[in-house]
């Protein structure tokens, strides 16, 4: 098992919701790609910068935007990071052309209701997100206290303090339940 992973950062994400599953995700041997919106470098909402692999504009050149290129993708929260995210056309239609090929999609904190909502990603789908935030989901989906909720292809987290448990979830996904398990154990989660 294993897999091909994509995330995208924005100005103002959550670093805790996107450093811990890239870390863990790598740590279980799926490869993940970081790609920005914007610069290479990308400023997290409490000033923390990270360096990205790559950007959407080179994955557009290179031809690797596209459902067939990757296994799964997933998006970390924070504001503005989330609301940058959801004004990015391309990375929206990237997720759309995901949950149409019946690949895995992922959002925590704000970018279920901020991103994936206003995609109509979460239409009949069971989901959480940061408390609060799915009052502004207008009934799109069937909101869930978890601190994960997968439905079918579709994962949601609640905030920084549920991105481990988010992370081997999606290890799980991707790497299978002893994957998770293991790696779990060996960060004494």
């Amino acid at each position: 098992m294993g897999g091909r992973v994509l995330t995208f950062l924005a100005e103002g994400f959550e670093e805790v919701e996107a450093v811990t599953p890239i870390d863990y995700l790598r740590r279980a041997g799926i490869e993940v790609t970081t790609a920005s919106i914007a610069a290479a470098m990308v400023k997290g909402s409490h000033g923390i910068s990270l360096a990205a692999d790559t950007t959407i504009a080179a994955l557009e050149q290179s031809g690797q935007l596209n459902a067939e290129s990757w296994d799964g993708t997933f998006v970390p929260g924070g504001m503005p990071g989330a609301s940058n995210l959801a004004a990015c056309a391309p990375v929206g239609n990237f997720f759309k052309a995901m949950a149409a090929a019946g690949k895995t999609i992922a959002a925590i904190c704000a970018s279920p209701a901020v991103f994936l909502a206003p995609l109509g990603l979460l239409e009949g789908k069971k989901f959480t997100c940061y408390p609060g935030m799915e009052k502004q989901v207008n009934g799109a989906g069937e909101w869930l206290a978890g601190k994960v909720v997968v439905d079918g292809n579709l994962v949601t987290s609640r905030g920084p303090g549920t991105a481990c448990a988010f992370a081997l979830a999606l290890i799980e996904i991707f790497a299978g339940k002893d994957a998770a398990k293991s790696l779990g154990e060996s960060a004494l989660l």
